[in-house]
């Protein structure tokens, strides 16, 4: 079976300016009430991927854009990635309660994430104020996925 891409992620030296930005032009919800600000992207398409705008960091360290594939074991995954000439970017990280994640550099030098997936979160009772993750890839928009069986 495949591995789906599962989150993308546009990287911005000023990202609340690349977050106006994208939400005025395709009409898209960008969600910054997390601790690093990070935009959760809702296209509210129906259809698709969601995904994230965020301010470089030392994970980013330049702007594009990433995609994010989901994968059952990252450290695996990323393994046979550097057996195939990938080189690691960020090696297996865990954001506690948020998402597990690895960059890697492909031959021709495009950043591929990878993610692990997360235990479904629970969903609040209706009318609930829900709170977002926070960065790094809840960042990558797997707090929403199945958990690994």
């Amino acid at each position: 079976m495949g591995a789906p891409v599962v989150h993308w992620e546009i990287n911005a030296r000023d990202a609340r300016r690349l977050q106006q930005f994208y939400a005025s032009l395709f009409d898209w919800t960008v969600d910054t009430d997390n601790p690093l600000r990070y935009g959760m992207v809702l296209t509210k398409a129906g259809t698709g991927i969601n995904g994230g705008i965020g301010q470089n960091d030392p994970f980013t360290p330049a702007p594009g854009v990433t995609f994010y594939v989901q994968v059952r074991d990252p450290e695996a995954a990323l393994d046979r990635a550097v057996s195939l000439g990938a080189k690691v970017i960020t090696p297996v990280t865990e954001v506690p309660g948020m998402v597990t994640f690895a960059l890697f550099q492909d031959p021709e030098g495009n950043v591929i994430g990878l993610l692990k997936e997360l235990q479904i979160r629970a969903v609040p009772a209706r009318g609930a104020r829900r709170k977002s993750a926070g960065r790094k890839r809840q960042a990558k928009g797997t707090a929403r996925t199945r958990s690994d069986s």
